[in-house]
């Protein structure tokens, strides 16, 4: 079979052919050479693109803008802070709705100041549990009673609900005598009883209870068999509450414990420790840590220093990769927003001072405040005319500031005692 024969393009064809491919190259050369140009711009259009959408997003959302960027400038980045700033900054608040602390956040109200329940209200958002002072529990004859529903304000727990979603825990204190209540099965069902019903009836979505200091001093917490039945005792109510679920969310009634810090540098029997925190960490929500009232007027000085802050959760939690580290998130650092005005001249005394008395003094003395290095506090002195030379130590943005960070780093949340003490600007930062 003969081979077909291939077609051969005319030589004039065959050039115009060739032209028209290097006139290709040459464009395709220039096109490549074009977008190779833009690519540096593109990428630099990209990379500006993006760190203007950063910068926008963390100027608008941020947690961090409020009074950081503001007048909490003048607290947190200087030392230096005048009576001035104070006096004119405290009132204003920038933010009362968005939450900067990601963390659990419990407010204690008192009933004697009545500025926490207005405060309660207005920064409803900011907290994620609201305890009220309300409750104790008491021996009467050979029972027990539970005082203080007079104290309970139903209109208020209302309007809370209306506007927020914080949990409302009122206090508990166990006035009883521990030798009747943990001793005898039938009173400590009794006391559960009680608490567990004045929940249901009240539409509270648990407690706050409060009981260890009261055992320690009546010294039943330094024999074993005690101390198991006193955990026993809280684990039972834990129990129990967590057996209810409340009126308006579903969920379980909660217990959030009371603890206050170590007596001294090392643990002693009657302290509560990194055992009690794991034996107890399965049926209590959570645990409010009282790192408050370091000084007293016997020994004037600030009133919660950030090293023994430090030093405190140290002790309870153990060093990293102790098994109680994984309990920090249970843990409600103690914040306190009163301060402490002391005598230094005439012996011994001192009282505790709010938001208020604070203002009070800076307008009448104009003092010059100072910055604590080591304990992370403001104090002033002043002279008055009864009592001679007094030393004030009232918190800060920049002290308050700083014991968020610290409960931050541990994974910890915090309890104010007591909202209404403090000054305005103080909620910018939770």
């Amino acid at each position: 079979m003969a081979k077909k024969r291939e077609r051969r393009s005319a030589p004039g064809s065959a050039n115009r052919d060739n032209q028209a491919e290097s006139s290709t190259r040459r464009d395709n050369r220039g096109e490549l050479a074009s977008g190779r140009k833009l690519v540096p711009f593109l990428v630099l259009f990209f990379i500006a693109s993006s760190i203007i959408s950063v910068i926008v997003y963390r100027f608008k959302y941020s947690p961090t803008r409020s009074r950081e960027s503001d007048a909490h400038q003048q607290d947190v980045m200087k030392a230096d802070l005048s009576y001035q700033a104070v006096l004119t900054e405290n009132s204003k608040v920038e933010n009362t709705s968005r939450r900067h602390y990601g963390y659990p956040v419990l407010g204690y109200i008192t009933p004697w100041n009545s500025k926490g329940y207005e405060l309660a209200k207005r920064f409803n958002s900011k907290f994620t549990h609201l305890s009220p002072v309300w409750y104790e529990l008491k021996s009467q004859q050979a029972g027990l009673v539970l005082e203080g529903r007079h104290n309970a304000d139903i209109g208020w727990i209302s309007e809370l609900k209306n506007i927020g979603h914080a949990l409302i825990l009122p206090r508990v204190v166990l006035e009883a005598s521990p030798l009747e209540l943990l001793t005898k099965k039938k009173q400590r069902n009794r006391a559960i009883n009680l608490i567990v019903t004045e929940c249901k009836e009240m539409g509270y979505d648990g407690i706050v209870l409060e009981s260890w200091s009261r055992w320690a001093a009546y010294g039943i917490l330094h024999e074993p068999s005690m101390r198991n039945l006193a955990l026993h005792f809280i684990k039972q109510l834990g129990e129990a509450l967590h057996s209810v679920s409340g009126k308006d969310n579903g969920q379980q009634l909660q217990l959030i414990y009371v603890m206050g810090p170590p007596s001294s540098k090392k643990l002693q029997e009657h302290d509560f420790g990194p055992n009690d925190l794991e034996i107890l960490s399965e049926v209590v929500d959570g645990f409010s840590l009282m790192t408050y009232d370091f000084s007293s007027p016997h020994n004037p000085g600030p009133n919660a220093p950030l090293k023994w802050i430090q030093f405190t959760l140290s002790l309870l939690l153990g060093t990293p990769g102790h098994r109680a580290q994984s309990l920090a998130n249970k843990i409600l650092l103690g914040i306190n927003f009163y301060g402490n005005d002391f005598s230094l001249s005439r012996g011994s005394g001192g009282r505790a001072i709010l938001g208020r008395d604070y203002l009070s003094l800076l307008e009448k003395h104009r003092p010059v405040l100072q910055w604590d290095e080591n304990s992370g506090e403001r104090f002033f002195f002043y002279i008055d005319d009864e009592d001679g030379k007094r030393v004030v130590f009232y918190p800060s943005l920049k002290s308050i500031s700083l014991r968020l960070e610290e409960a931050r780093l541990w994974g910890c949340g915090i309890s104010i005692w007591e909202i209404g003490q403090g000054l305005d600007y103080f909620f910018d930062l939770l």
